[in-house]
């Protein structure tokens, strides 16, 4: 496989991760105005679609590439995490990664994603 379909699938399965995410949060934020969900449990749930997310498209890209699954699943889980933060600092006007929560949600991405690619 060249480098190029690699790539391919990696932005396909990035997408892919992204669209998961839009449906799971508008899910989320039914269930929050619909239940009147408390902020903690909110947090909480965000970051579980996080993961799970990158879990998936880090399985599905590892299905694609064949080789080097975890690695694959690594850099999934990383773009995916940057471009989140990309977002949040154009929305924010600034980044904010020294929290402590991002810094949790930084390696928990990045696990979610290679961890996808080992069992795939």
């Amino acid at each position: 496989m060249t480098i190029q379909y690699k790539l391919l699938e990696s932005v396909r399965c990035l997408l892919l991760s992204y669209v998961l995410t839009i449906l799971l949060l508008l899910l989320l934020a039914f269930l929050v105005f619909q239940f009147n969900l408390a902020s903690g449990i909110v947090n909480v749930v965000i970051v579980c679609i996080y993961i799970l997310t990158c879990f998936l498209g880090g399985y599905r890209l590892g299905k694609k590439v064949e080789e080097k699954r975890f690695l694959w699943g690594l850099v999934l889980g990383l773009c995916y995490i940057a471009l989140l933060i990309l977002i949040s600092a154009i929305v924010n006007h600034g980044i904010t990664i020294t929290s402590t929560s991002n810094i949790t949600a930084l390696i928990l991405c990045l696990g979610g994603g290679m961890l996808g690619g080992m069992v795939s």
